[in-house]
Formats: structure tokens, C-alpha cells, sequence
């Protein structure tokens, strides 16, 4: 009786514990949903953009006035800032000191040409004598070295009266060639200083270049550049302040001659028209050279990159699942960007929805609209 009741009570308790199991079987999780995505097929196509180099206007003529001779500024002849035309009168300096020298060459000169004449007349008269054997041949030749030392001194004497000329042109300063001045260095009565003082410094502006460093990697780049007959309209040269971009185009104009050892870096010039004279030296700026891939290059979304740590990925879509892959990055034109490595065209990468996936995870493609 006992043994058939304990029967009765361990299958009764089977029962339960196989209803219990089969209940927790139907009711446990289930794994994540798929994550909706907005997807894109990687494409290849000629990428357009400008590489950027920062710049420096530089005016393709330029040099520092300053004074040659002693004196004090007696007149100043132009507006400073204004543009001035080669050989214009730009100041004066005191004339009296350099008149007065030059008298004193002049008056030496005369001294030195009547001694001469004297010089001349003596040693005829001995050469006279001499032919007759009236004088002594030492008197002969004392007169024909007194005769030499004479033309010598007029030449120094003529020389002098040059050099003191030449000082006197000194007390004008004017303009070497066409261009803008700026502000004085100097006012009225300022005294000067040969060589040392500077009165200002005058600089072309039309045409006007820009003076970049490249890396020595493109020199071959530039190069081709350089040897290219640029024609009308060419866009390869622009240049821009901040969102600004300068109207007119340039063209490269000189390649430095050797590379600079420690930065591996070779200076290039640029010349750009200036025709409203609104580039000015000195002014910073970035010059934009366009850039055509050679070959066909791979772009994709650059939101549909991430970053991880200094490197870079993207999240390539396989049978609704999605694999994080490591990628090298190119140039950003627009809102695309290069892919170098990594991907190939006829793949399909997340564009949205990328803060939401993981290696491996399930996602479910929507539209661009479904997915905002």
C-alpha cells in the first residue's frame, strides 16, 4: 500500500517538473533585434579637390631705401602708401655739404691741370736743350717724371670731382622701379646716416606671388606642373583667406633650386595677377592646388567612418550582418572621402546608424527617411 502511493507521488512529480521545463523553454530571451541601418554600395570615380599649402604673399620686387650721403632730410615728395613710378623724387637731403665738397673737387682740379700745363711746357723746352746738349740729361729727366707725376694727379683730381658728383645725385633718392611705398621712416630734418639709415621700403604689387614649401615627395608633382603650358582661365592655382577665395588664377613661376636638408621641404613661388592691388606682402593665406586622381579612387560617406584609438573603420554589410573593418584614409572631397585601402567597389557600408553596431551584429536596411 505504501509502495503504490510513492509510486503515484514520483510520477505525479514528474509530470510537474517536465510542465515546469517546457513553460521556461517558451518563455526565455530571445536575442537583440536587428539594428536599422541606412546603407551605401561603394562606387569608384575620379576625385576632384585642392590640396592645401599654407602661403605667404611676397612681392616679386622689393628693397629698402637708404641714405647714402650725410645730410638731414630737407623735403619729403610723396604720400606715403601711395603707388610711385620709377625714377619719381621721393626725398632730399641737405644738398649743402656735398655742394661744397663738390666746389673743393672742382677747385683741386683746376690746381692740378695748371700744374700739368707747367709740367708739359718745362719738359718740351728741356727736350729742346737737350737735342742741342745745352742741359744735363738728369735736369731732362726730372722734368719728364715731374710731367707724369702732373697727369696722374689730374686724373686722381677727376676722379675725385666723379665721386663727389656722384654724392650730390645721392642727396635726391628716387624710385628704382614702379611699385608702392610705404609708411617713412623718417620726417623733415631727421638726420641721416649713409648706409645705415633706413627711409622706407618700396615693393611692386602687380604682379604678386605666393611663396609655399612642398614636400620633397612632390617635387615631380610640381615639377610636371611647372613644365605645363598653363591656358586661359586655368584653375589649378587659387587662393583663399579663410571662406574668401581670390578671384584670379596663378601660375607657377620659379622652383628653388635645392631642398632644405632639415625639413625635407623645397620653397615654390606662385604668381598671381593683382590688378585691384588687394593682395598685399606679407599677408598669409592658403594656396589651393587642384589635384585629379590618376586612377579611379574609392569614396564613401565620411559619417560612415569611425575612429578608434588613431585608427579608422567602417561597417561592411554580409548577409544582413555587418563586420568592422580597418581602413586607410585618403584626401575628404566634399562630404566623401578617400578610401586608400581597405574597401572595394561593390561593397555595401553602413552610412547611418553606425553608433549603434557592433562586430557581427544583425541589421535590418532602411531607408534614409525611416532612419531619422
Amino acid at each position: 500500500m505504501l509502495r503504490y502511493n510513492f509510486s503515484n507521488c514520483t510520477f505525479a512529480g514528474l509530470l510537474l517538473l517536465a510542465s515546469a521545463c517546457g513553460n521556461k523553454e517558451q518563455t526565455g530571451p530571445t536575442g537583440p533585434p536587428p539594428v536599422p541601418v541606412v546603407v551605401q554600395k561603394v562606387e569608384t570615380s575620379n576625385a576632384t579637390y585642392y590640396d592645401e599649402y599654407p602661403g605667404i604673399v611676397k612681392a616679386l620686387n622689393e628693397v629698402e631705401l637708404r641714405a647714402q650721403v650725410n645730410g638731414y632730410i630737407t623735403a619729403i615728395y610723396f604720400k606715403e602708401g601711395e603707388k610711385v613710378k620709377k625714377g619719381q623724387k621721393l626725398y632730399a637731403i641737405d644738398p649743402q655739404q656735398s655742394e661744397a665738397s663738390y666746389q673743393q673737387a672742382l677747385a683741386n682740379l683746376s690746381v692740378q691741370e695748371t700744374n700739368l700745363l707747367r709740367a708739359e711746357r718745362d719738359v718740351e723746352r728741356y727736350r729742346q736743350l737737350s737735342e742741342k746738349d745745352a742741359i744735363a740729361k738728369q735736369q731732362v729727366d726730372y722734368a719728364e717724371a715731374t710731367y707724369a707725376s702732373a697727369q696722374k694727379m689730374v686724373e686722381a683730381a677727376k676722379a675725385a670731382v666723379r665721386s663727389v658728383q656722384t654724392n650730390v645725385r645721392y642727396s635726391t633718392i628716387v624710385a628704382p622701379f614702379d611699385g608702392t611705398i610705404g609708411i617713412s621712416m623718417v620726417r623733415l630734418g631727421a638726420v641721416v646716416i649713409p648706409g645705415q639709415t633706413l627711409l622706407n621700403t618700396i615693393s611692386s604689387d602687380d604682379p604678386i606671388a605666393v611663396d609655399i614649401s612642398v614636400d620633397q615627395r612632390e617635387i615631380y608633382r610640381f615639377t610636371e606642373l611647372f613644365a605645363k603650358k598653363p591656358f586661359k582661365n586655368d584653375s589649378t592655382f587659387r587662393l583663399a583667406f579663410g571662406n574668401q577665395v581670390y578671384p584670379h588664377f596663378g601660375t607657377i613661376s620659379v622652383i628653388d633650386r635645392a631642398v632644405d636638408p632639415q625639413t625635407g621641404t623645397l620653397r615654390m613661388r606662385i604668381t598671381f595677377p593683382n590688378p585691384e592691388h588687394t593682395l598685399r606682402a606679407g599677408m598669409s593665406c592658403t594656396l589651393r592646388v587642384l589635384s585629379t586622381s590618376s586612377k579611379q579612387a574609392v569614396l564613401v560617406p565620411f559619417k560612415a567612418v569611425t575612429e578608434q584609438l588613431g585608427e579608422f573603420f567602417v561597417y561592411v554589410v554580409d548577409s544582413s550582418k555587418v563586420t568592422q573593418r580597418k581602413v586607410l584614409l585618403g584626401r575628404q572631397v566634399n562630404k566623401d572621402i578617400i578610401i586608400q585601402n581597405g574597401l572595394k567597389s561593390g561593397e555595401t557600408v553602413v552610412t547611418e546608424g553606425v553608433q549603434n553596431l557592433r562586430e557581427g551584429a544583425a541589421v535590418s536596411i532602411a531607408s534614409a527617411t525611416e532612419n531619422k
